[in-house]
């Protein structure tokens, strides 16, 4: 079975998280790591329902896109980097992002293998 939360993601899809990055992102330390990722499942839960919200302006949703992608990609979360940044390009462009569901997704499953609840 291949390791869909690493490198090895399946082609074409973002890992849900780069332990690899994470451990060179933190030399190493496993305490720092864990602290760094209970602070970006808060991050995600403080973004992700502002991200959501068709009601607010646009251009505040690209931020807080714009902010969740910096926050994933500083741990290793690609999925949730790439899919922010792609949502965060929307925006700005004017369009209607269209990726809500899979940034939702990847939140939940990346909450779920860090094992912090959604």
């Amino acid at each position: 079975m291949q390791d869909r939360h690493g490198p090895d993601a399946p082609s074409g899809e973002a890992a849900l998280l780069d332990r690899a990055h994470l451990d060179r992102q933190t030399f190493g330390d496993a305490e720092l790591a864990g602290e760094l990722l209970g602070l970006f499942a808060g991050q995600c839960r403080a973004l992700l329902p502002g991200i959501l919200a068709r009601d607010r302006p646009a251009s505040e949703r690209a931020d807080l896109a714009h902010t969740l992608k910096g926050s994933a990609l500083g741990v290793g979360a690609d999925r949730i980097a790439r899919i922010a940044a792609d949502i965060e390009d929307a925006l700005r462009d004017g369009d209607e992002a269209g990726e809500e569901d899979a940034l939702a997704g990847a939140v939940t499953d990346t909450l779920a293998v860090l094992a912090v609840p959604a």
